[in-house]
């Protein structure tokens, strides 16, 4: 057997059952030498032959043929002497070799609450087909003819999948049957046998392709072969294995697997980084239809199948079709704040409605995502794919436009900004995501959490993208590594340089900001509803020695090498401070401007304040209010200036995220130093309360108060509140209608809870005059009384 276990994994025999050679399209066995077996007499004539002679004659040399004798009196008509009765033989090997194996029934044990499912992890999918993961051994049950013969009969699995399955590009698998399973590859063995039923133990190897594959079972007894026709129920889905060590996703600890692979809620991040807001996001990477639409986004991205056992691939993949910049990929982005052809962005609260919409449309892209819809739907479908995943969001998230990796910001001759040249941007926060691997194609040490982002900003290789990007390298400089590392290491890291125009239409560099990016970079934790701070994974601390070294490393791969050369003044600084939450929305914003002269001298300088509505993005919409400020700062002082924009100067020019930027600049007169800053700032909003009426049990209605407060001096119009819970209830519109000022609104939902234990019930508010309401709440529901 030993030599048998050799040849059936020989490459060469693959796709042939060992020691068949094709003829016509059947195995026909042969012996040493190429000498073809003559084809024996079946095994129910010849048992039949035995049992009844007078009936079943034939002309042979064999021992049952009738002598002259008896030929002579049947001629004659006599009756012959009877015939002893012959025993029926026993079915053994030789008995079974004529008998035709044919697959009868196959049963993949996809039970959800079977072992396969269960030990793959896999048993939250929703519905009952064959879910498992690559590098881990599953169990397969056929039902048979007859008996299963070890020593004459063959039997392989054949598995396929993509649109032209090869043996070559792993798209197309033989699995043939062994006496051990030994191996990281595809192998089967069997290890029950019951009469005509045999369980296989299958392996399959930690690099597969992963997706949809059909099945298909062979058999060959020496007599003729079989094959079972591919039933669609039969499909089985492999995945990847964070569970496997040898999978290039593995992950060490169960509690980070149980977060980043099997958590189906999380929370996302916005706002700024001394105001940071939290929403639940329901991403659903288990709910009915979304492992089907996640294999739906590679299919139609036309990448080849072949290159879906590689993590970097497959999130490369994701990353450019979860939007619809250019390859009609899932949602489209849109940053006007009309909507009003779609659902706004703010509204959505959930993965599974996106995601079953695009696939259930065939394709049309849905309409419409901002960075954290961006970042939550690829959070569900990398999950879903098996690869551990979580939305990130950066505060002071840079945009680098031209691959300086600064940020410029251009003034004239008088200091004031020039809009056409300030291309670059800081966005008050970005939301990517974070997946898991290791990254074999790149230097050692680079490989765990890397950074992909679907949110389309600018081009990757011709397509909008992003990462995967090494944190590592991002955190050290190395940004001549793949993919995408420059651009990540611009979001969090960069410098902001100050240019001012100079007479002759050149410009100087007169400051530079090295604090200014890349604030609390933000995740939520592990098994709990709190935030962690990741921000030392992506950059080491601000002002260190290794920051700047890795600053300054990766500049010299910009389009600036040489930005650092020109030193700046330092003895006079600006800050602006948020005292407590922050302001509000509906009521006069106050901030305080210090000044600080860290000289011996008496500084004067004069300030320069705009403030501008601004997109989270970094674009400005509105300029709201211009002002001039004289300061004078004793040595060593430290002077407060109240600053205040009413309410009146900017209800009328708010955005979706209702986010302000103020710019400072100014000269001091004894020293010729520039003084430049820029602070971004949210208007609070209020959060929906969600309180649970009385009990909840499966099956039986339940209900839950939702209230909010108009916090504005204004009515509210057509106000409708998005409600949904996984395994409370699905996404479901409350049409409040218009909300008078500062008005109170409280509305009761009914729904009918469908699993038991603790369940979060989430709410959003859509309106045109106030964005980023939402609210969640825990709902305990019991099991039926």
């Amino acid at each position: 057997m030993a030599e048998l276990r050799t040849s059936v994994r020989n490459r060469s025999a693959v796709g042939r059952f060992q020691g068949a050679t094709e003829s016509n399209g059947q195995a026909v066995l042969e012996k040493e030498g190429g000498v073809k077996e003559v084809k024996q007499e079946g095994f129910c004539r010849r048992w039949l032959r035995k049992a009844c002679p007078c009936c079943c004659r034939r002309q042979s040399t064999s021992c049952d043929v009738t002598s002259e004798k008896d030929a002579d009196v049947a001629k004659d008509g006599e009756t012959p002497s009877p015939t002893p009765d012959v025993p029926q033989p026993h079915v053994g090997d030789r008995e079974l070799e004529g008998l035709a194996l044919i697959v009868r029934s196959v049963d993949l044990l996809s039970s959800k609450s079977g072992q396969n499912r269960r030990e793959h992890h896999t048993d939250k999918y929703h519905g009952d087909e064959l879910i498992i993961r690559r590098g881990q051994t599953f169990q397969v049950a056929l039902d048979l003819s007859r008996p299963f013969n070890v020593n004459t009969d063959k039997l392989q699995l054949d598995l396929k999948t993509g649109s032209q399955p090869l043996v070559s590009k792993g798209t197309h698998v033989i699995v043939p049957l062994v006496e051990e399973l030994q191996d990281l590859c595809w192998e089967a063995k069997i290890v029950e046998q019951n009469g005509n039923r045999v369980k296989l133990s299958v392996n399959s190897p930690a690099n597969a392709v992963i997706g949809k594959y059909q099945l298909t079972v062979a058999t060959l007894c020496p007599e003729r072969d079989s094959v079972t026709t591919h039933d669609p129920s039969k499909d089985v889905y492999i995945l990847f294995n964070p569970w496997c060590e040898e999978d290039t996703v593995y992950m060490e600890k169960d509690e980070e697997k149980e977060e980043y692979v099997l958590n189906d809620i999380g929370r996302i991040y916005y706002g700024t980084e001394k105001q940071i807001g939290a929403r639940t996001w329901n991403f659903g990477q288990f709910q009915e239809g979304i492992l089907e639409a996640s294999l739906y986004l590679l299919d139609k991205s036309e990448a080849f199948p072949a290159g879906r056992g590689d993590p970097v691939n497959v999130v490369r993949v994701i990353s450019a079709m979860i939007n619809a910049q250019d390859d009609y990929g899932v949602l489209v982005g849109n940053w006007s704040g009309d909507y009003e052809d779609g659902t706004s962005p703010t509204a959505w609260s959930g993965s599974v409605e996106i995601l079953k919409k695009y696939h259930q449309e065939g394709g049309v892209p849905v309409r419409y995502g901002q960075c954290w819809v961006f970042s939550g739907v690829t959070t569900t479908v990398l999950r879903c794919l098996g690869i551990p995943t979580r939305s990130v969001t950066n505060f002071q998230s840079a945009h680098d436009t031209d691959v300086s990796l600064t940020i410029d910001v251009y003034f004239d001759e008088n200091l004031e900004p020039i809009n056409k040249l300030n291309l670059d941007a800081v966005w008050n926060f970005h939301v990517w995501n974070d997946c898991w691997m290791a990254r074999p194609d790149l230097p050692p040490g680079l490989g765990g959490w890397q950074a992909v982002d679907s949110t389309p900003q600018e081009t990757s290789q011709g397509t909008f993208r992003c990462g995967p990007a090494s944190i590592a390298a991002v955190r050290s400089g190395q940004v001549y590594l793949s993919h995408d590392t420059p651009f990540v290491f611009a979001e969090v890291n960069s410098d902001k340089i100050y240019w001012q125009k100079n007479l002759d239409g050149t410009f100087t560099q007169f400051d530079q900001e090295k604090n200014v990016v890349g604030h609390c970079i933000s995740t939520k934790a592990v098994g709990s509803d709190k935030r962690a701070d990741i921000t030392d994974l992506y950059k080491h601390p601000e002002g260190s020695d290794e920051e700047r070294i890795a600053v300054e490393t990766a500049c010299r791969y910009g389009t600036k090498p040489f930005i650092y050369a020109s030193p700046t003044a330092e003895d006079v600084s600006l800050e602006v401070k948020v005292e407590g939450e922050g302001p509000r929305m509906g009521s006069d914003a106050h901030l305080k401007i210090a000044v600080k002269n860290r000289s011996a001298q008496t500084r004067t300088a004069t300030l320069h304040s705009q403030v501008a509505v601004m997109y989270y993005t970094g674009v400005l919409k509105d300029t709201v209010k211009r002002e001039k400020l004289n300061v004078e700062v004793s040595p060593n002082e430290e002077k407060i200036i109240d600053w205040v924009l009413p309410y009146q100067d900017y209800k009328n020019l708010l955005v979706d995220q209702a986010v302000l930027m103020l710019t400072l600049s100014g000269r001091v007169s004894e020293t010729k130093q520039v003084l430049a800053s820029q602070t971004i700032f949210r208007l609070r909003t209020p959060d929906i309360n969600i309180q649970p009426v009385g009990e909840a049990y499966v099956g039986q209605q339940a209900s839950a108060q939702l209230q909010f407060t108009n916090p504005l001096p204004c009515t509210l119009h057509n106000v409708v509140l998005h409600v949904e819970g996984l395994g409370l209830r699905s996404r479901h519109p409350i049409t409040v209608g218009d909300v008078a000022k500062h008005a109170t609104v409280t509305v009761t939902d009914h729904f009918i809870p469908s699993l038991a234990g603790t369940r979060k019930l989430v709410a959003s508010l859509d309106c045109k005059e106030l964005t980023q309401v939402h609210g969640v709440a825990d709902i305990v529901v019991r099991e039926s009384k």
